[in-house]
């Protein structure tokens, strides 16, 4: 728990991913730290829950005030801890502070039910209330954007939170908590750094409901332990791009840039890409030239820790791919021994590849081809995992069938990757269930409860 842990009951060693050099050392927290932090959380709740949303609506936007004052500090530690470059952990502090701003807003909208006249002599009314301490972990791609769009809405609605952060990533988690302590108050959110035993241990706590994003093997696990808990899911990707004959010009190149972003080690990021047979080959050349381009070390960060980089070499080294381009790598000086894994394009795969029915979280885009619309279809909605996936081409009577024939809880047109806080993002099957961003993402985190009075003789 941000400043107040006990005797540390195990110790890590955090590295840096951009060299692979240790970067600080720091305490896991164990039985007795998660147990005083979710105390500290149920303690501050009924404060907090009281608070009139004008007044909590205010505390946020200060939080999200002095998250941008100390913009500098966050974008050092969240880069030390996933080696992003710069302008995109920068857009991704400007991205928290702004998901803050919205759900201050947003609470204050009222999305419950009207009450009225619904019984013969009754009036009855909804009130939504929170669901008490919210158990929050997060991954280490997005570390302080996951945070965000968890901790915006569950705060927002009255719940107090408890944080875990990533093993290797608990930087910007624990300036949260820190920065929350002095504008929401003590206990309102607190932070927890620690391993999958911390997490679990979270899960087992007295915590009322819990939110998590990170692996399918993760999910099932929590789902299990919560019980009857409510869970919020948001899993892996595994992303279908569908690319047909008349696809906008810019198409390799946009699909290019969103599956090197963060390295690749995005959940919403485009991974597989579907074609015609009539475009296959002119696909794999333009997305091979787009690749060229785009080189881990200057335009994107390394991968985020070695268990990432030897997942990577694991299905590249099982690919059977017949065709595979392979973009230079290019770290900086003094930066060779990170986590640096180049682009690639693999095209000319069997079905049954590792490449395509697993999730390799990295620079790499596999091509396949289908005969028709329907088996391209069939292809992209072919794996467990439903989260996101983009339709390329300009005749909207196909683009807009197509979208409507995908399995995935968000679906791009001729663009991909572009989310804001007002927009849902969800996903289903194997990718998990339960809403981030948007007003609907508020309803995660309350409860609501029918209030009938009798106004009548009847």
């Amino acid at each position: 728990m941000a400043g107040k842990l006990g005797p540390a009951v195990a110790e890590t060693v955090l590295t840096d991913p951009r060299t692979g050099h240790e970067r600080r050392r720091i305490a896991l927290g164990g039985e007795p730290e998660v147990a005083a932090a979710v105390a500290e959380s149920r303690a501050a709740a009924p404060a907090w829950a009281a608070l009139a949303p004008r007044i909590r609506a205010r505390r946020l936007l200060r939080l999200a005030d002095l998250i941008e004052e100390r913009s500098a500090e966050y974008v050092a530690v969240e880069r030390a801890g996933t080696g992003k470059p710069a302008a995109e952990a920068a857009g991704e502090v400007e991205n928290c502070a702004d998901l803050l701003r919205f759900y201050a807003g947003a609470v204050r909208a009222d999305v419950a039910p009207a009450g009225g006249h619904y019984l013969p002599g009754r009036e009855s009314w909804v009130r939504w209330e929170p669901l008490g301490v919210i158990g929050v972990i997060v991954p280490w791609n997005y570390p302080l954007m996951m945070a965000a769009w968890r901790i915006g809405p569950a705060l927002a609605t009255g719940n107090t939170v408890v944080l875990k952060p990533a093993l290797t990533t608990p930087d910007t988690a624990l300036l949260l908590a820190r920065d929350a302590a002095a504008t929401l108050g003590p206990g309102v959110l607190l932070t927890v750094p620690g391993d999958r035993d911390t997490g679990r241990l979270l899960v087992g706590s007295d915590v009322d409901a819990v939110a998590f994003t990170g692996s399918e093997a993760g999910g099932r696990d929590i789902v299990t332990r919560a019980g009857l808990r409510r869970v919020s899911l948001e899993l892996g990707g595994n992303c279908p791009a569908l690319v047909l004959p008349d696809a906008p010009p810019d198409t390799y190149e946009a699909l290019v840039r969103a599956a090197t972003y963060n390295a690749g080690q995005s959940c919403a990021a485009p991974a597989r890409v579907i074609t015609l047979r009539e475009n296959y080959l002119e696909t794999v050349e333009g997305l091979a030239k787009a690749m060229a381009d785009r080189r881990a070390g200057v335009h994107f960060g390394p991968l985020n820790n070695a268990d990432q980089a030897a997942r990577y070499d694991r299905i590249i080294g099982q690919s059977a791919a017949g065709i595979e381009h392979i973009a230079p790598l290019a770290p900086p000086p003094g930066e060779e021994g990170g986590h640096w894994r180049p682009g690639r394009i693999l095209a000319d795969l069997p079905p049954d590849d590792p490449a395509v029915l697993e999730e390799v979280f990295a620079p790499v885009l596999t091509v396949q081809a289908a005969d028709d619309h329907t088996e391209a279809l069939a292809l992209a909605n072919s794996v467990p995992q439903a989260l996101a996936a983009s339709v390329w081409g300009t005749r909207t009577d196909t683009v807009l069938e197509l979208a409507g024939g995908l399995n995935a809880g968000e679906v791009w047109v001729n663009c991909c990757l572009e989310q804001t806080a007002e927009l849902p993002h969800g996903g289903r099957g194997g990718s998990g269930h339960g809403t981030d961003m948007s007003v609907l993402a508020l309803t995660e985190y309350q409860r609501p409860k029918t209030v009938t009075v009798r106004v009548g003789r009847g």
